[in-house]
């Protein structure tokens, strides 16, 4: 993942007499806050613990561990207190000399200065708890932990002259006036948009009375009965038999092209393959109205419509990082079936990363035993440390892994609904999990006496001595690729995934290999690298074992039958212009059908054109940029929204108004909120004909370093996933290439209003209950007082407005919103969707 990061700390003390036996963790309470960004004019912030006791806390003998997602200046605590960086974003605050310990009721204000700054919940300390010096190995909890939410501007505000305000009320009151409200009488029923739509006069009438109806020849028989299966749904399971059919035929279409047909007497959806008549069962489903998918119906009315289809982009990507935090195998399975619901056909796996390995390898089980489980531990021997406030218990959050039987069951389920999955090993870096679960196997090898069994897969050299840290603050998190036993163990985890892939009788095409975020200074102190580079010729430098590592990857996977997929680092080449440092694509892996995800197009930093000088220079990009497609990425500035910023703010809109073949185009702000106009890509490369040629598709993209469970997961999923779908498969709009600037806006406007309209009364009511159910975002609402009234709109029209007058937090049987509100005095006002689920509330005085 890319994010750049600082960090914060905390601490506790005085009197005597207690340990572990004695002192009740529960008597321990601890806010934090932040007292200033933009601390003494500097891009740092100071903030505090403050600390409270019911019991005395010792001068000495304990410590308190904690995750942090800053750089904590470890000279700046207070109050005589030290904190110790551990690794990653994982720290120890423990007393320090001059620290006197604490008597109740007093309390302990503990500062210190971290880097960047701090606006949000998701900045905060997490996962606090306690370790007694007389038992090292037992962490207790700390949960009366709060966080004191940001007021003051010098709270929220970055820096002098930060263009990025906090959202509010009336900010979000402008922006959703710009949507127009339609009446879903005249939405389009299929979504994403297909290419063709036409409704007819007329209804098919659907109940438990029907038959899917194929020829064998065909090929279509899996598909029929997927059909058959979800259509039983409605009736609760029920079986009929005869009465109307539902035709699964094969025309001469190609590849993904379909056409869905309904009338009054049957339904016929006709494909060339098995992929595409899938492709038509799905838009079939969105077709059936809403409501329908509460299930329990006696009858369906489905409108008589024409559909003619085809995808814009063969490859419609969703990635789901799994390592950071563990994520079940039922809540997998739940995000194909929504994938598959809106044509959406690769999921990519990224099941490895610092924090956790969550993948079973046969034959290297520390892989599992150590990388997958997070827990206070003394060293890594036996599992990882906390991570992302996971805390010192074995939790669903950080310990977890897919059986192979469970990976095995993934595979077949995606393959019914016609999902690649790409897996993905991160190699070089971003490989902790791993190096320290063969490290453990290392050591209990050589302990057993067994030099050359435990040497066999070593990813990392006993006597290496280089020093580095990578962006989200680890060490020794990096394969050596001058060890021979570090392609051993790639090649050993290659062989097992394909093994899998058989025994699903699932199609393995590639195997992404990571390659992002290596830190500088990695290597150098390696006697193998040494080693490698006086018998090599090829290896001059320590930038060349770069090419040399994924020149050995490369050639290793060919030798299988795959190419080779990564991030867009294992593309780039090093060297120097005008004697400063550079990169460019690198071409000795170019035209090789190397396929890239490129991340940093952050709109600021300079390298806003690093995908297309990727494809036009020859490999395959897929467009995963952090400025549209993060979704881990802040909704809005807002101290309650959770979610990272480093990459800008991302609402649903970000990746709706993506322009893949020209994203400059609609860029109009960067990073930092300043303004930017086409004159800013003076000089950036534009994508060539031949460069569109190598952007096989696009991929939203959720990593989980926030992400504890699954209602949070879903939160930041949804609903911009439905926009990359949209963009996947819907062909170009209008105004996307309308060369009339005006014309262009008030073409994008009609079409936002439109999908804004589709989630709000057709796609997120489905969602209330399609799959179970998805607890999606629900906006704040907009809100502006004007004219002695308060006025209310929503981001999506349909979602359901209720307020109050009497200062209680709204519930969906309060007031409904119906005009504006004339009542003076406090109004709260929250939105929900039909089931009665609400989103944040807001207050506003009239």
């Amino acid at each position: 993942m890319k994010w750049f990061i600082c960090l914060l700390l905390f601490s506790f003390g005085n009197t005597y007499g207690q340990n572990a036996q004695s002192f009740n963790a529960a008597d321990l309470s601890v806010q934090w806050e932040v007292v200033e960004n933009n601390y003494k004019g500097k891009r740092e912030f100071l903030s505090a613990f403050t600390i409270t006791t019911k019991s005395p806390l010792p001068k000495e003998g304990w410590s308190i561990f904690f995750n942090f997602p800053r750089m904590i200046a470890s000279q700046s605590v207070s109050s005589g207190m030290q904190i110790k960086h551990i690794n990653g974003d994982f720290y120890q605050l423990s007393p320090a000399s001059a620290f006197a310990g604490l008597a109740p009721p007093d309390s302990l204000q503990v500062s210190f200065v971290a880097g960047a700054w701090a606006i949000s919940i998701s900045d905060a300390p997490a996962g606090l708890y306690m370790v007694w010096n007389d038992q090292p190995t037992k962490g207790i909890s700390l949960t009366n932990y709060t966080v004191k939410p940001t007021t003051e501007p010098k709270q929220y505000m970055r820096y002098a002259g930060d263009k990025m305000g906090l959202a509010t009320p009336q900010k979000t009151f402008e922006q959703n006036s710009k949507t127009a409200d339609i009446t879903e009488k005249d939405l389009g029923k299929v979504f994403p948009s297909p290419a063709f739509y036409k409704e007819q006069a007329g209804f098919f009438t659907l109940s438990n009375n029907f038959s899917v109806v194929t020829k064998s020849a065909d090929g279509f028989a899996s598909e029929s009965s997927y059909l058959d299966k979800e259509l039983r749904k409605f009736f609760q399971g029920k079986n009929g038999n005869g009465g109307k059919q539902i035709f699964l035929t094969k025309s001469q279409a190609k590849g993904e092209a379909y056409e869905l047909k309904v009338t009054p007497d049957a339904i016929t959806i006709s494909a060339g393959t098995p992929k595409a008549i899938f492709w038509g069962i799905q838009s079939l489903k969105t077709l059936i109205p809403p409501q329908s998918y509460k299930g329990d119906q006696t009858v369906i009315a489905i409108p008589a419509v024409t559909v003619v289809d085809s995808p814009r982009f063969g490859h419609r990507a969703f990635m789901l990082d799994v390592a950071r935090n563990f994520h079940s195998k039922q809540q997998v399975l739940k995000i194909l079936d929504l994938m598959s619901l809106y044509k959406l056909n690769v999921f990519h796996f990224h099941f490895s990363d610092d924090e956790g390995w969550r993948l079973e390898i046969p034959g290297l089980p520390e892989l599992t035993e150590v990388g997958a489980r997070r827990a206070h531990a003394v060293n890594d021997d036996n599992f990882l440390h906390p991570s992302f406030g996971s805390g010192p218990d074995f939790t669903a959050q950080g310990t977890g892994y897919y059986s192979k039987a469970d990976f095995i069951e993934i595979l077949k389920y995606a393959k019914e609904r016609h999902i690649d999955v790409i897996p993905e090993i991160e190699t070089p870096g971003h490989a902790r999990a791993a190096v320290a679960a063969m490290t453990a196997r290392y050591n209990r090898l050589l302990k057993a006496g067994k030099r050359v069994e435990a040497e066999q897969y070593l990813l990392y050299h006993p006597k290496d001595t280089s020093v580095y840290k990578s962006v989200q603050r680890w060490y020794r998190n990096v394969m050596d690729p001058s060890l021979p036993s570090t392609y051993a163990f790639l090649e050993k985890v290659t062989d097992e995934i394909r093994l899998m892939y058989k025994a699903a009788g699932a199609p393995l095409r590639t195997i992404h290999f990571g390659g992002d975020e290596v830190p500088g200074g990695v290597w150098r102190g390696s006697p193998a690298v040494k080693a490698l580079m006086q018998k090599n010729a090829s290896v001059k430098t320590i930038d060349d074992l770069w090419y040399y590592f994924y020149g050995n990857i490369n050639n290793m996977l060919q030798r299988k039958g795959l190419y080779l997929y990564g991030w867009e680092e294992i593309g780039m080449r090093k060297t120097r212009l005008d004697g400063k440092a550079h990169v460019l694509p690198n071409p000795d892996f170019a035209n090789q059908n190397m396929h890239v995800d490129v991340w940093n197009n952050v709109i600021g930093w300079g390298a806003e054109d690093l995908p297309y000088q990727l494809a036009n220079a020859g490999y395959k990009v897929v467009l995963s940029p952090v400025s549209n497609m993060y979704f881990d990425l802040a909704y809005e500035k807002s101290f309650y929204e959770p979610g990272y910023y480093w990459g800008g703010y991302l609402d649903v809109d970000k990746p709706f108004y993506f322009i893949p073949f020209d994203y400059y185009r609609n860029s109009t702000e960067d990073i930092n909120g300043n303004p930017v106009t086409a004159a800013y890509f003076n000089g950036k490369e534009r994508l060539t004909d031949y460069g569109k040629q190598n952007i096989p598709g696009i991929q939203g993209l959720l990593w989980s370093e926030t992400l504890k469970n699954a209602q949070q997961l879903e939160y930041m999923l949804l609903p911009k996933l439905l926009a990359v779908a949209e963009r996947a498969w819907a062909k170009d709009p209008d105004w996307a290439t309308h060369k009339d600037s005006v014309k262009a806006d008030q073409l994008y406007r009609m079409d936002w209003s439109r999908f804004a309209n589709v989630l709000g009364k057709r796609e997120l009511p489905r969602l209330d209950h399609y799959a179970g159910g998805f607890e999606y975002r629900i906006p704040a609402p907009g809100v502006i007082v004007k004219g002695g009234s308060v006025a209310v709109n929503t981001q999506y029209p349909g979602l359901l407005i209720r307020y109050t007058t009497d200062g209680t937090e709204p519930s969906f049987n309060s007031l409904p919103y119906a005009q504006p509100i004339t009542v003076k005095g406090k109004i709260k006002i929250r939105l929900f969707n039909q089931k009665g689920r609400g989103g944040r509330s807001v207050e506003v005085v009239n």
